[in-house]
């Protein structure tokens, strides 16, 4: 790819490392001498050079991705605000990985700690691993979470994925925890695998889509069930532009839809596949 920027962990992190104001956010006009100095907080120690973490590599006008390599699972914040061009991260990440994502893209190729695209704006932030909880969510406290974009889970996701998200799209390849979509004000979660307890707790609107077995709360109530037409176009989409696969049966299948909270405004929904 023309005008990479490579950065290769020169040792294992035995701390903790927050990159949230790193202020990389695009990948173009940075040189290698630069990023090198510019710091991150290495718990303990203080601000630290890039540099003396990495080997910094490339860089320069026209660069279209930057690339980090090793075991992340310290660092955190990393990839916080991206606006353009690719992120790519080699390995897995710690906590709120593209948070405040705005656009662009971050490919994570191993799992993902606590609060990955947290408070979401726009962009595609993908996680080849599982993801840890609070995916697409809210920061503790917040009432509104994502509210843009998408992040596709391969694995299976952690607790309260999609929490308070307001627009926006969650997909999980494989099993979500407990409170999936919970206080959701609107947007989409789509699970492949099991849903767990609790989905859409306290879901002023929004929608989940449970393509395996799901069971909604008591304060969810059955309406009907039908075939969704812009569901067929959501599922096609992640086939072919997203490389997530959607077998048949989910395209020709029906819904049970469940409408809820009742709690709340009740006018969220979950769609739960079921064979014709």
């Amino acid at each position: 790819m023309r005008g990479e920027i490579a950065l290769t962990l020169r040792a294992p992190l035995d701390r903790p490392v927050d990159a949230s104001e790193l202020g990389l956010t695009r990948a173009a006009e940075l040189g290698a001498g630069e990023i090198a100095r510019r710091t991150v907080r290495v718990a303990g120690a203080g601000p630290v050079p890039l540099g003396e973490l990495f080997e910094v590599r490339g860089g320069g006008p026209g660069a279209e991705r930057v690339r980090f390599a090793g075991d992340l699972g310290q660092v955190e914040g990393l990839g916080a605000g991206w606006e353009a061009g690719e992120l790519l991260i080699e390995g897995d990440v710690g906590r709120m990985v593209g948070a405040r994502m705005k656009g662009g893209r971050i490919e994570v190729r191993g799992r993902a700690g606590w609060g990955a695209g947290l408070d979401m704006a726009g962009g595609v932030l993908e996680i080849r691993g599982d993801a840890g909880p609070r995916a697409g969510g809210a920061p503790l406290g917040a009432k509104r979470g994502m509210s843009g974009g998408e992040i596709l889970i391969r694995g299976s996701a952690g607790p309260e994925a999609g929490a308070a998200m307001r627009r926006g799209l969650v997909v999980v390849a494989g099993d979500a925890a407990e409170g999936a979509g919970r206080g959701t004000i609107a947007g989409t979660v789509v699970v492949f695998g099991a849903v767990g307890p609790a989905p859409g707790q306290w879901s002023k609107r929004g929608t989940i889509v449970a393509l395996g077995p799901v069971e909604p709360g008591p304060t969810y109530r059955y309406t009907c069930t039908y075939r969704p037409e812009y569901l067929v176009l959501l599922l096609k989409h992640l086939a072919e532009r997203r490389g997530v696969p959607a077998a048949a049966r989910y395209l020709s299948g029906s819904y049970r839809r469940y409408s809820g909270d009742l709690a709340e405004l009740g006018a969220g929904e979950i769609l739960a596949w079921t064979p014709s």
